[in-house]
C-alpha cells in the first residue's frame, strides 16, 4: 500500500510538474477539491472528451448530441428526486475530526477482504502453474469461500440499512467491523446522518424559495427535459440516444485523492432511450459497449472489472460500475444504469406535458424507458495517467519518466527538433513544423541537448520526435523516434506527413 501511495503522490506532482494539473486559485493557498487544467492537461481533456464524442455520436447514427444550460428550472429537481433524496450517509471521526461517507468506509474494508482472497489466489496460481483452474479453487478453498461469505453478510447489512434508512445500525456495523479512522486509528465514531449535496444559489433579485436555484449535480436532467426538442427535430426513432458533455457541481463534504472526486467535474453522459420491457436487453448491450470503449485504449485489459450495485439509485431498476484499478485501488470510473420510465414520468407529471414517444411499429404511444451511460471525465483523465506514467529504468544508471499515453489522446502528437541551432537545421526543421501543425498538435523546440529534449516529450507523452540533422540537408531524410521503444528510422520530409497522420490516427481506437 505504501508503494501504492508513493505513485499516487508521484502522479500528482508530475501532472503539476509538467502543466496537466494546478491547484485552483494557488496563490491564495486554493479551493479545496477545486482543480484548473494546465496546458498540456486542457489538451489531454479535450482529446479524452473527442473520443468519447467520436465513439458515442459520430459511430452511431441513433445517438445525437445536446448542449443543455447549467441552470434549470428548480422543479426540474423536484421531479428527480434530487431535492429530497440527493443524500449521502456520513459519519464524523470525533478523534480526527475528520468526515467520511459511511458506506466508502464498509466498502474499502470489503476490498481489503478481496485483496486477501486474491492474494490466495495468486499463491495457489503460482503453485499449480496451468493447471490451475480458479473457479474451483473459489467454490472450494475454505479460507476464500469463508471471506466471501463474510463479504455476503457485510453487503446485505450495509444494503439492508440503506433500503430501510437504518442509520444506526449502519454505524454498528462500522463499529462491529472495527473500522478505524485513516487519519487517527480511532474507532470513536459519531452516528451516521444524511446530507443533501446540491449548491444553490439565487435567481436575479427574486428573494425566498421562489428565486431559489440550484447548480446542477448531474446533466441528464438537461437531456430528459430535452427529450420532445430532439425528438420533434432529429426524427430519431426508437431506441435511440441524447448525448451530452458537460459540468455539474456537488457538495462533497468527503471529497480526496486529487482529481478523483471533487466539487466542480465533467461529465460524459448518453441517455438511451428503448421500449418498455427491452431495458434488460440494453442494459447488457450497453455495459459491453462501454467496456470495449475504454479497452480500446489499451490502458491494460487487467486494470478494468464491473461492480453491481447493491442498491441501485431510486430511479433504477438495474445498475453496476465499470470501475478501474487506480494507485488507490479499484474505485467507479463510469456507471451503466437502468432508469426505467422515472425521469420522463416524473417530468411529465410536474409539468403537465406529455413526454410520450407514438411508436408506429406498435401503434402506440409511451414513456420509453432508459439506459444511462455516464462517466466522469476528470476520473478518466486520472485513470490514463495513472496507468500510463512510467519510471522506467534504462540501465547504466539511466532512467525516464515516460507518459505512455495513446497517440490519439496524446496533448502534443509530434515534436520537431534541429540538431543544432545553426547550419539552416532550424529553418529545415521550421518548414515542416509549419506543414504537420495544420493538422496535427506539434511542438518545435531546440533548447538544450537532444538527449533533454526527448526527455521533456517523453514526461508529456509526445509519441513521435522527428529530429533535423545535417544528412537531412544532403537526402531529404529526418529522424523519426517512437516514444514507448524509443527506436528510430529514417524517412523521407515527403512521408513524415503521411506517417505522422497513420500513427496518430482515431481508427486505432474507433470500430
Amino acid at each position: 500500500m505504501a508503494q501504492q501511495d508513493d505513485v499516487f503522490k508521484n502522479i500528482v506532482s508530475h501532472a503539476k510538474e509538467y502543466g496537466f494539473v494546478f491547484q485552483s486559485s494557488e496563490i491564495y493557498d486554493g479551493l479545496g477539491a477545486v482543480y484548473d487544467y494546465g496546458p498540456n492537461g486542457a489538451e489531454l481533456k479535450n482529446n479524452i472528451k473527442a473520443y468519447w464524442w467520436k465513439a458515442m455520436v459520430q459511430m452511431h447514427e441513433n445517438i445525437v448530441g445536446i448542449d443543455s444550460a447549467i441552470f434549470m428550472h428548480p422543479k426540474t429537481w423536484k421531479a428527480s428526486g434530487h431535492v429530497d433524496a440527493f443524500n449521502d450517509p456520513l459519519i464524523d471521526n470525533k478523534d480526527s475530526k475528520k468526515r467520511y461517507r459511511a458506506d466508502v468506509l464498509v466498502e474499502e474494508h470489503i476490498e481489503k477482504i478481496n485483496q486477501k482472497i486474491q492474494k490466495d489466489i495468486d499463491k495457489a496460481a503460482k503453485r499449480f502453474g496451468d493447471a490451475f483452474d480458479e473457479a474451483q479453487f473459489r467454490a472450494t478453498n475454505p479460507n476464500v469461500t469463508r471471506r466471501q461469505e463474510e463479504i455476503s453478510q457485510i453487503e446485505a447489512r450495509m444494503k439492508a440499512a440503506m433500503d430501510n434508512e437504518d442509520w444506526a445500525d449502519f454505524k454498528a456495523l462500522i463499529e462491529d467491523l472495527a473500522i478505524a479512522c485513516p487519519v487517527s486509528g480511532s474507532k470513536n465514531w459519531t452516528d451516521v446522518r444524511q446530507f443533501n449535496l446540491m449548491f444553490n444559489t439565487q435567481l436575479g433579485n427574486i428573494a425566498g424559495e421562489e428565486g431559489k436555484l440550484y447548480l446542477r449535480p448531474e446533466t441528464a436532467q438537461g437531456i430528459f427535459v430535452n427529450f420532445l426538442n430532439v425528438l420533434n427535430t432529429t426524427r430519431q426513432k426508437v431506441p435511440f440516444g441524447i448525448a451530452q458533455i458537460g459540468k455539474a457541481f456537488r457538495n462533497e463534504i468527503v471529497a480526496r485523492q486529487f482529481i478523483f472526486r471533487m466539487r466542480e467535474f465533467e461529465q460524459m453522459e448518453m441517455q438511451f432511450f428503448v421500449r418498455p420491457g427491452e431495458q434488460t436487453k440494453w442494459y447488457d448491450y450497453w455495459k459491453e459497449e462501454r467496456l470495449k470503449w475504454h479497452k480500446a485504449l489499451g490502458l491494460g485489459k487487467e486494470n478494468y472489472r464491473f461492480h453491481d450495485h447493491l442498491k441501485p439509485a431510486h430511479y433504477a431498476d438495474n445498475a453496476l460500475d465499470i470501475e478501474f484499478n487506480f494507485p488507490f485501488g479499484f474505485k467507479e470510473l463510469e456507471g451503466v444504469h437502468s432508469r426505467t420510465d422515472f425521469d420522463l414520468t416524473q417530468h411529465q407529471e410536474l409539468s403537465g406535458k406529455k413526454l410520450q414517444y407514438f411508436d408506429p411499429e406498435l401503434q402506440e404511444s409511451y414513456v420509453p424507458f432508459v439506459i444511462e451511460t455516464s462517466i466522469g471525465l476528470d476520473r478518466m483523465f486520472l485513470a490514463t495517467l495513472s496507468a500510463c506514467y512510467k519510471n522506467e529504468d534504462l540501465g547504466d544508471g539511466n532512467s525516464r519518466v515516460v507518459l505512455a499515453l495513446p497517440p490519439v489522446l496524446a496533448p502534443v502528437k509530434v515534436a520537431i527538433f534541429p540538431l543544432t541551432k545553426k547550419d539552416g537545421l532550424p529553418e529545415k526543421a521550421r518548414e515542416i513544423f509549419n506543414q504537420l501543425r495544420l493538422d496535427l498538435p506539434c511542438q518545435y523546440e531546440e533548447k538544450d541537448n537532444i538527449g533533454k529534449r526527448y526527455r521533456r516529450q517523453d514526461a508529456i507523452g509526445t509519441p513521435y520526435c522527428i529530429t533535423v540533422d545535417h544528412q537531412t540537408l544532403e537526402d531529404n531524410t529526418v529522424t523519426i523516434r517512437e516514444r514507448d521503444s524509443m527506436e528510430q528510422e529514417r524517412i523521407s520530409i515527403e512521408e513524415v506527413r503521411k506517417v505522422a497522420l497513420e500513427r496518430c490516427s482515431w481508427a486505432k481506437v474507433l470500430h
